[in-house]
């Protein structure tokens, strides 16, 4: 996993956070590093919380892309404007 220098993954505990860069549309890298993690946990016996699976998504451009919906193993993720990360909140604009 972790393949691709433009995306990372935070783990602390039982939590764990992909972060991707995504350039000119390009989602590949970080949907396939999400495809990956996904195989992971079954591999290992682990079991992602699809309650607790949201994407965010913060881009600072003028029209910001419409991407299409993210499913892991056939199951479709919500789409979210905050979400708690360690305690904090983090939101689309990354001011609050």
């Amino acid at each position: 996993m972790a393949g691709d220098p433009s995306v990372k993954l935070l783990k602390f505990a039982d939590d764990t956070t992909v972060i991707g860069l995504i350039r000119d549309g390009d989602k590949s890298a970080y949907r396939q590093e999400v495809e990956q993690l996904a195989l992971w946990c079954g591999q290992n016996n682990l079991e992602l919380n699809k309650l607790k699976t949201v994407e965010m998504t913060v881009d600072f451009g003028r029209s910001p892309p419409t991407l299409p919906t993210l499913t892991i193993l056939n199951s479709t993720v919500s789409a979210v404007e905050t979400f708690r990360f360690l305690g904090s909140t983090i939101t689309q604009d990354l001011k609050n």
